[in-house]
């Protein structure tokens, strides 16, 4: 008796043939230059430990910095400034500036790490995933929409920012000092982007699964 043969239907659905990660090297190559660390000073090491207590990880970003002690402690004193210290800004909607921002900067580091960190502080991975691909698509809150639009409108084009614009947010609930952080949040990604996008910075393989 001759075996059947299989059905081009039953070879196409055949199991695929195992790949490597995507992301397989984005803990150990995490930059296209070769800039070797410097020892950490103790407020730096004692930083990088507290990363590892809270996340379980110390952020790429911060290891890539490393190669410069005075870099990095800046790099981590505005970041902390514009991100967790107090303000008329929520930390999601801090969050949500730094995707909107990334999308339009196609900012691949910026995209995975701060599209977690949106799915975490809003308990909605769809919202992350609306904010990464398009914000428009996501429904906003009349304020949420207004801060958005205007810090991709400060990303794309600065220089046609008005006082129109700035009284949108007004409208909204946003106070003058509101705006300065909204800008400034704005203006630290597009820096941040800038940079990551030019040095090939890999985000750590963990945010990709982190709250879906």
């Amino acid at each position: 008796m001759m075996p059947k043969r299989r059905s081009k239907t039953a070879a196409n659905h055949a199991a695929p043939k195992s790949r490597p990660s995507a992301v397989e090297g984005d803990d150990t190559t995490m930059t296209a230059l070769t800039l070797p660390p410097v020892p950490l000073s103790p407020e730096m090491a004692a930083y990088f430990r507290k990363c590892e207590e809270k996340l379980g990880f110390v952020p790429n970003v911060l290891k890539t910095y490393a190669f410069d002690g005075a870099k990095l402690s800046a790099f981590v004193a505005m970041y902390n400034d514009l991100m967790l210290a107090p303000s008329g800004l929520s930390k999601l909607e801090r969050e949500m500036i730094a995707v909107a921002v990334s999308a339009h900067n196609r900012c691949y580091y910026c995209l995975v790490a701060h599209g977690a960190a949106v799915r975490q502080l809003s308990g909605d991975p769809a919202l992350g995933e609306l904010m990464v691909m398009n914000y428009r698509a996501a429904r906003l809150s009349s304020r949420e929409r207004a801060m958005i639009d205007f810090a991709v409108k400060v990303t794309a084009e600065p220089w046609l920012v008005e006082e129109e614009d700035r009284e949108s947010l007004r409208l909204v609930g946003f106070n003058d000092r509101d705006i300065w952080d909204i800008a400034s949040v704005a203006g630290f990604f597009n820096m941040s982007n800038r940079v990551a996008s030019a040095t090939d910075m890999r985000p750590n393989s963990v945010y990709h699964g982190q709250a879906r």
